[in-house]
């Protein structure tokens, strides 16, 4: 755990050096600002800088886990936060205005310096002291020796010790004390005690038990340790077949099996009555050994026997040298579980292997000490609570790859693998699809998907740890082999990290099952007999139609030994399951044949959480929601938290508060919750090998509160003036924010709000809204303070309470005190982020450094309010007022925020923006208007389309000089009308790296003028139209030559579509407002070869035919339209013809009071998912 917060403390740090070494060497190259001693400054600066992040690029984890090392990654942390901070506003200086200097070191002088006016001398003298302190840190690593000359690892301090172990024990010694860090709670009171393994082995059980012997230092007593047990008396005679081995990689069944039975005849020799003579035995004369020789060449059937042995009598095996999961998978085919009490002992030098070879939910005992270097220790399966509570529930007990031998008459017990059918519905019949009936659909499809080119054998499933990829897949896959029965074999196989691709082939092929239990055999005596898996495999998969899943692929070099040796064109197909995106990408032989599955939607969530749990009212429901909403879609966490509570009759209510309270931690600290440790294995490994321009942007999801509505474009632009998002060279800071957010959502870090269906084509656009998945939110908050980044202020907050970080947030239930805000420290602080009421004092003379003042939402700021905050943040980049209603106008000083790049002010009262707005030439992204819906942006159902009522989505007046805003890439909404007409439409033209343009005021008058002014704005994407009452005739015979436009909005209620649609090549997303859309139109939006997302707003009813003819033969229309919405104010009937919107998964009909929409012909669509919508109600 340390370590993996280490390595993102190190992944944040190296965002924020390169953010600093950015500003360093414009700052250089700015020379007409500086002086030259401050230019050789800054030269040196950058220097050093590069230097720490050369070191931070190949720290390892070892070196992470240095305290001392990590001391000093924070320092170089909080170092480039400052010389960032001081140097980002030089930049934007006039070098002319001794003011501006000034103001800068206001806000760079610390407490004890006077603020008063300072010359330009000093502001030279703060990069001095900046540079005195990278020099300061860089000579702390020379004092601690924290990087060698070498680049390897850091130096660490030991005790004296007498004598030095070697390097193998030191690591093995390690590994062991934090083996007992993580066992504490589970197996505390059992670690105090020396244990005996002859006691384990002796104590009865009817299930085939299994114990792992590990030793820190090796074998050296390892083996004597088994040994003492092995030889009893009491198991020499309780056990008619024992066996010991000694394991030999790679592994050979063949092999395997001859020694088994040679020391099984052994037994055999002697008789039941000597059975207490083990040592005599063992070491019995050589003639035994000849008989025993004589015997097994004599055997016509040694297989049979073997298979009588292992099926009829009670075995102890000791397996001695394990090295790999693979090699322990295949050795349990041949060791059945007969339910009569056999035991294996498994001995290995490997701690992992030790705990796997059990299960998740394993102890851990000390056998005996012999150094304070070197101790035997084992692992046993917990024992269960009762005998109700005791079930298979984990995925180690499902059929993975299916056992050799089987037993006969099982009684009430799960039917054996003789039949593997049987033994697939028992599976589906225990193991319900809950919330995935739309992902198994799609699932079917890529599947079916594949049987139209047999050059396509793989496709790729993907998604986080816990998401439910396997349980998926599994229903999959027995779905095909119970009802489809498209395939004749079937195989599936997990892949181990020690990855051999003969151990592979050797489990694909014992994985390979049929109905028939005597063709199972036939294959075991192929595969005995075989010299070459691989072969063996190749063969098979092409003579075969093959089902193979391969589950848990770790890397693109896994896949390519794969593929390259054992794949061929042929009716086989390969399901590759992994938790990497890239890995999947590599896999499938085409896009379309990868599937990413993501977290359980709310409802969803909670309706597995009530088959799990049941009806049981002990707890809450306002514990019980938000405990599902902490759990993140992941059905892992679900269904393991309400297993636990079901357990919990009596202090169900007392275990539901506490997990709810400190959530993280008992999930990953408790013993109850063993077997969600893989989960937070991986979340570790994440964080720590994820990219590190991702690290900042997972970090900052915390700062929004969990079930939040978070729109995507706020999150991006906040990302950006952070500096969490930069240009590149070939992308903007726009479009890597942009990325980052796609990225985030794949993963299931964030995710869309419950009211946003998701479909297949829909998840290709962009979405407006997220929300935190709560568990990852809960992880962050849980680690977040260790680095010193976001604190809040809400229900627990105290007046004692002292915080200092880089965010702050100030949640609603917080009770707006003061005193406790005073005592803040906010020297540091970039980001305020205030939800529910605002208070005047949540604005300090000490926010010098605030970069992102967001107050979307709140309630209470004044124009007063809004004057205070431009007065003291000069340093701001993100203003966000949307929604503060009561704000009607902007200061005149909102010009002195140089550094101001998005302004968002939707939804206030604001009519007009100041003339100073025009000195901002860092500004990118302007939003103002108010709209008559204020929700028509919220992300429900039924506010998707406009309003029925009619309004004017009122602009915002510009000011004269707009075109100086050259950086400007969305401006919306301006009212043309008012700001000016033909003078601002020629000032729009001269800013060519819009992007995203909203305008109102649309007439007749300047309708045409408008459309031609914007023809020349080349890297327009969306635009949002609203005509004049009366005007909706305006746009006939316009052209809308606009090459890369992808969404349009026209509103306004538009009499006829304007021909220059058809110009649109590019457009994927269209909204209009019309009074009825005709024949014409309809042919007219049929023929868009991108349109993917259509939204349509009718005034008058009748009938609406989706439908186009030529030549008196219906043809192919709206082709990819997915994604249908249609919102009447009277009474409609919708046809739909055949061969019409054939990839349609959602439609959503949206009547206002009185008016109803009828449908016929969709139901030729097969499924598709209908919502209709009345007065704002889900009605079906």
């Amino acid at each position: 755990k340390r370590a993996g917060m280490a390595e993102l403390a190190v992944g944040l740090t190296k965002s924020v050096v390169a953010g600093a070494l950015t500003k360093a060497q414009a700052a250089i190259e700015a020379e007409g600002k500086l002086r030259k001693s401050a230019q050789r400054d800054l030269v040196f600066i950058t220097g050093e800088f590069q230097m720490m992040q050369a070191f931070l690029s190949v720290a390892n984890e070892e070196r992470v886990k240095n305290l001392v090392v990590m001391a000093w990654v924070r320092q170089i942390r909080e170092l480039a936060f400052d010389v960032e901070d001081c140097i980002e506003f030089v930049v934007h200086l006039d070098s002319k205005s001794s003011d501006r200097w000034r103001r800068l070191l206001h806000a760079l002088a610390p407490p004890c310096i006077p603020t008063a006016a300072l010359p330009l001398d000093e502001a030279v003298d703060e990069i001095e002291q900046l540079k005195a302190r990278v020099e300061d840190v860089s000579q702390r690593n020379a004092r601690y020796s924290l990087i060698s000359d070498t680049g390897s690892k850091p130096v660490v301090v030991e005790k004296p010790q007498q004598q030095q172990p070697a390097a193998a024990a030191v690591d093995a010694t390690a590994a062991y004390n934090l083996l007992l860090d993580e066992e504490r709670d589970a197996a505390a009171a059992k670690r105090q005690q020396q244990g005996d393994l002859t006691q384990f082995v002796t104590h009865k059980q009817d299930e085939l038990q299994v114990i792992s012997v590990w030793g820190t230092g090796g074998d050296a007593g390892t083996t004597s340790l088994i040994r003492k047990a092995y030889t009893d008396p009491e198991i020499c005679a309780t056990f008619a077949c024992r066996a010991w081995v000694k394991l030999v990689h790679p592994f050979d069944p063949h092999e395997f099996v001859r020694c088994l039975m040679a020391q099984f005849y052994q037994r055999h020799f002697y008789g039941e009555e000597e059975a207490g003579a083990c040592r005599d035995q063992f070491y019995g004369p050589a003639a035994v050994g000849v008989d025993v020789l004589k015997k097994m060449d004599a055997q016509q059937d040694l297989l049979g026997e073997f298979k009588n042995h292992v099926t009829h009598k009670r075995y102890l095996v000791v397996l001695q040298g394990l090295t790999s999961m693979v090699d322990w998978d295949a050795i349990r085919a041949f060791l059945p579980d007969m339910k009569n009490g056999s035991w294996i002992i498994v001995s290995t030098q490997q701690s992992e292997i030790a705990r796997l070879c059990i299960g998740h939910s394993s102890q851990v005992l000390e056998l005996r000490q012999f150094s304070a270097e070197h101790s035997v220790c084992a692992f046993f399966k917990e024992a269960p609570e009762s005998e109700e509570t005791d079930k298979a529930s984990s995925s180690n007990n499902e059929m993975a790859g299916g056992h050799l031998f089987c037993p006969q008459g099982n009684g009430g017990r799960p039917p054996s693998n003789n039949n593997i059918l049987d033994s697939a519905t028992h599976w589906v019949e225990n193991n319900p699809l809950v919330g995935r009936g739309s992902e198994m659909s799609e699932l079917g499809k890529c599947v079916a998907n594949t049987r139209y080119n047999q050059h396509q054998v793989c496709m790729s499933v993907w998604g986080i740890a816990g998401v439910g990829k396997s349980h998926l897949v599994r229903h999959l896959y027995y779905d095909k082999m119970l009802k489809h029965r498209q395939f004749e074999k079937y195989s599936w196989v997990n892949v181990s990290q020690s990855f051999s691709l003969r151990d592979f082939s050797w489990r694909l092929l014992l994985g390979f099952q049929s109905e028939s239990p005597q063709s199972k055999e036939t294959m075991y005596r192929r595969l005995m007999g075989s010299k070459s898996p691989i072969q063996e495999c190749r063969e098979l998969l092409k003579k075969h139609r093959c089902l193979v899943i391969i589950d848990d692929l770790q890397s693109k070099e896994q896949w390519d030994s794969i593929r390259d040796n054992l794949v061929t064109p042929s009716d086989s197909l390969i399901i590759a399951i992994t938790t990497e995106s890239s890995i999947a990408a590599h896999c499938a032989d085409s896009e379309e044949l990868v599937y990413n599955v993501r977290g359980l939607q709310a409802d969803m969530a909670s309706e597995l959480f009530q088959k799990v749990h049941g009806n049981q009212t002990e707890v809450s429901s306002e514990i019980m929601q938000e405990l599902i909403l902490k759990c993140g879609g992941l059905p892992k966490v679900i269904v393991d938290i309400a297993d636990l509570l079901n357990k919990k009759v009596v202090k169900r209510m007392d275990t539901a508060r506490s997990i709810n309270e400190r959530f993280i931690h008992r999930l990953e600290n408790s013993p109850e919750f063993d077997s969600l440790r893989d989960l937070f294995t991986w979340m570790r490994t994440y964080f720590r090998t994820c990219p590190d321009y991702l690290k900042p942007c997972i970090f900052y999801m915390s700062i929004f509160p969990q079930d939040y509505n978070i729109r995507r474009r706020r999150l991006v632009r906040r990302w950006i003036a952070e500096g969490y998002s930069r240009d590149t060279d070939d992308k903007s800071a726009e479009d890597n924010g942009e990325d980052f957010f796609s990225k985030l959502l794949d993963l299931s870090i964030i995710q869309q709000p419950p009211q946003q269906l998701v479909t297949t084509a829909s998840y290709a656009t962009r979405k407006s809204f997220c929300q935190v998945n709560g568990f990852i939110r809960e992880y962050i908050v849980s680690r977040r303070m260790e680095e010193n980044l976001v604190f809040e202020l809400g229900d627990s907050s105290a007046l004692t309470t002292q915080r200092i970080g880089r965010h702050l947030t100030i949640r609603r239930s917080w009770i707006r005190d003061k005193i406790v805000f005073g005592k803040i420290d906010f020297s540091r602080l970039r980001s305020l982020t205030v939800f529910g009421n605002w208070e005047s004092f949540l604005i300090s003379e000490s926010m010098k450094l605030l970069r992102v003042l967001d107050l979307e939402d709140a309630y209470g700021v004044t124009d007063d309010d809004v004057d205070k905050m431009v007065k003291l943040l000069h340093r701001l980049k993100f203003l966000s007022l949307r929604r503060c209603n009561n704000i009607r106008r902007l200061p005149s000083s909102l010009g002195d925020l140089r550094q101001l790049q998005s302004l968002d002010v939707r939804h206030t009262s604001i009519v007009t923006l100041p003339v100073s707005i025009t000195k901002l030439q860092q500004l990118q992204y302007i939003r103002a208007g108010r709209a008559t819906n204020i929700k028509a942006e919220e992300p429900s159902m039924q506010c998707l389309s406009v309003p029925c009522r009619n309004g004017h989505q009122g602009g915002v007046k510009m000011p004269r000089g707009t075109e100086k805003l050259t950086a400007l890439h969305t401006l919306g909404v301006v009212n043309i009308g008012a700001s000016g007409g033909k003078d601002l439409l020629k000032e729009l033209k001269e800013l060519t790296q819009l992007r995203k343009l909203g305008v109102s005021g649309i007439n007749k008058k300047n309708s045409k003028n408008f459309f031609s002014e914007i023809s020349g704005l080349g890297h327009l994407e969306s635009l949002f139209v609203h005509l004049d009452k009366g005007n909706g005739d305006c746009l006939d015979g316009m052209s809308l030559s606009m090459k890369n436009l992808q969404s349009l909005k026209l509103y306004g209620s538009l009499q006829k579509l304007p021909e220059g649609i058809r110009q649109l090549s590019m457009i994927t997303k269209l909204d209009v407002e019309m009074v009825k859309l005709q024949p014409s139109d309809i042919v007219l939006l049929g023929t868009l070869p991108e349109l993917s997302i259509l939204r349509l707003k009718l005034v008058e009813g009748g009938h609406l035919k989706f439908c186009v003819i030529v030549n008196n033969v219906e043809s192919s229309s709206f082709e990819k339209v997915s994604d249908l919405v249609i919102t009447c104010s009277s009474s409609l009937h919708v046809t739909f013809g055949l061969h019409t919107m054939k990839k349609l998964e959602l439609l959503r009909t949206v009547c206002c009071a009185g008016s109803s929409v009828e449908l016929s012909g969709i139901e030729n669509r097969g499924n598709v998912k209908i919502q209709q919508y009345v007065n704002d109600q889900l009605a079906h």
